[in-house]
């Protein structure tokens, strides 16, 4: 059956192309000679149609008011084509409706260099230098109607580089550099009818690419590098009528049952009878018509894929290299990558390409064939786990591969984390909340042990005092006889004799203050009652003493 949402235009859909040099010198040589038109130099077509609107219209002559210098204007239209030009002129009437700037050396378009030109409906930059597109480039041409961008040095085309042009009808991107179409590359152009994009070197069309393509009516995909292309590349056409494949390498394998199927079912009236898709690989199809060929004869390989070894130790510093095997067919698509490792309470996550980087040298540099891990300068956080994954239209296989990172103990001593800082405060500030955990910790537990101790020594004086109150003294203790040394003063080895046991006393006698009066009974005043219990009665030797 017919692809969903297509719609049969026939074999004879005209190929359009952007005016050549040929309506140029047309327009000069009126200019000279007035309306003189040879017949065999009009060709029929919107075209023609344009000049001869251009007939009518009075001309400017090269540098006059409102015109770019070297330049030629007609009203709203802008011919600087073939003057060898690197940038977009000046001075461009920000009426023009149609610009002519091709055959020169533009090699890049100035952000906000077209912005005063919000008029355009038709614009021809082909066979320029330009290079890149920036995304945004035309925001402003929200009119545009065509544009022609053929013969330039596109190498690739980024998300938004047409944004803005929600009326464009015809875009040409023939004969560039394209490699690849990445996901939703003509997502902003809605109204879209013709996309020209032969004569490239194309090799990718990615799922999402053609996205948002509702509107178009002509793909032209001829003459590229284009192998396989998938049943969701071609799904947004819904309004497709001519589908242009022939001059394709297209590798006839499982991937391409689909296409077969669909060209027998009703596909093929999208199809000039000139438009074949033919066979380059595998060799036993080549140059067979994929129509031709049996679905039994469309297979695939699943890919096997083998790491050796599958753990590794590496120093730090060094530099690691590791090869994956992968066979199969067509040949797989080798992939490295580095498994994210799981946190506490969340599931495993999915294996992402480490770096995102592709080629050589790359984390996740990916290869065919033979796909190869290169890791330079190793540091820890190249450690973990990793994957080689091998994938084509068959299928997929997957390694996984351990790398462990050894450090010395001098580097394990360097990559030791310091100790966390003690919190600095305000100078003199004492407060016992201003110091950390571990330190108001160590300060009660020091004056715990300082109270403990203080208790226990006045426990071990006290029961100490108690002993000594409790124990009787030996006879005479206490007592001072003084009739030994009262023939003159005492020395200081006389006084010794004087302490008790414990050394807690010494007595010193004082001759001027006797004791006792001449008779027994009577009694010195301020004599000192304990000591005069234990002396003996010997009033005429007897003297006060003191402490």
């Amino acid at each position: 059956m017919p692809f969903p949402g297509s719609q049969t235009l026939g074999a004879d859909f005209r190929r359009c192309t952007p005016p050549g040099p040929t309506i140029l010198k047309l327009v000069r040589r009126l200019q000279l000679r007035g309306p003189q038109l040879d017949p065999r130099e009009m060709a029929p077509g919107p075209p023609a149609l344009l000049l001869l609107s251009l007939l009518s219209l009075p001309s400017l002559p090269p540098g006059a008011t409102g015109c770019p210098a070297a330049c030629r204007c007609y009203s709203a239209t802008v011919e600087c084509g073939a003057l060898r030009l690197r940038v977009v002129p000046p001075g461009i009437p920000p009426g023009t409706q149609t610009l002519f700037l091709q055959d020169n050396s533009i090699a890049r378009l100035e952000p906000g260099i077209l912005a005063p030109l919000a008029a355009l409906r038709r614009l021809y930059l082909h066979n320029n230098s330009l290079h890149a597109l920036e995304p945004g480039a035309f925001g402003a041409q929200s009119r545009l109607l065509e544009l022609a961008l053929t013969g330039n040095r596109l190498r690739g085309l980024r998300v938004g580089a047409f944004s803005g042009l929600a009326q464009l009808r015809i875009l040409y991107l023939a004969g560039n550099q394209l490699v690849q179409l990445l996901d939703f590359t003509f997502l902003h152009l809605p109204r879209l009818q013709e996309l020209h994009l032969q004569e490239n070197s194309i090799e990718l069309l990615e799922d999402q690419a053609l996205a948002g393509l509702s509107s178009l009516a002509l793909l032209d995909l001829s003459r590229n590098q284009l192998g396989t292309i998938s049943r969701e590349a071609l799904q947004p056409l819904a309004s497709l009528q001519v589908l242009r494949l022939t001059e394709n390498p297209w590798r006839c394998d499982c991937a391409l049952h689909w296409l077969g199927a669909w060209i027998k079912e009703g596909g093929q009236r999208l199809l000039s009878p000139r438009d074949k898709v033919m066979c380059a690989e595998p060799p036993r199809l080549a140059l067979r018509s994929l129509l031709d060929v049996s679905g039994g004869s469309l297979i695939c390989i699943p890919p096997s894929v083998h790491v050796e070894p599958l753990e590794m130790t590496a120093h730090l510093g060094e530099d690691l290299r590791v090869a994956c095997q992968a066979s199969g067919y067509p040949q797989p698509l080798v992939t490295w990558r580095k498994l994210a490792q799981p946190r506490e309470g969340h599931p495993p996550a999915q294996a992402q390409p480490e770096g995102g980087a592709r080629g050589p040298g790359g984390h996740g540099a990916s290869d065919t064939g033979s796909g190869m891990l290169f890791l330079t300068n190793i540091t820890l956080a190249h450690a973990g786990k990793y994957e080689c994954e091998a994938s084509n239209a068959g299928g997929a296989a997957r390694v996984p591969f351990q790398l462990l990172v050894n450090l010395s103990r001098q580097q394990q001593l360097q990559l030791a984390p310091p100790p966390p800082p003690e919190p600095l405060h305000e100078a003199g500030s004492m407060a016992f909340r201003a110091l950390g955990l571990a330190t108001q910790t160590t300060v009660v537990a020091a004056i715990a042990l300082l109270a403990f101790t203080a208790l226990l020594l006045a426990t071990l004086i006290c029961r100490r005092r108690r002993r000594r109150k409790k124990a009787p003294g030996p006879p005479g203790e206490g007592a001072l006889f003084v009739n030994d040394y009262s023939d003159g003063p005492c020395t200081f080895a006389q006084l010794e004799e004087l302490r008790d046991e414990r050394g807690h006393e010494m007595f010193v006698i004082d001759r001027s203050k006797p004791l006792f009066a001449e008779g027994p009974a009577e009694s010195a005043e301020g004599a000192a009652p304990g000591l005069a219990q234990g002396l003996p009665l010997q009033p005429p030797a007897a003297y006060e003493i003191h402490c």
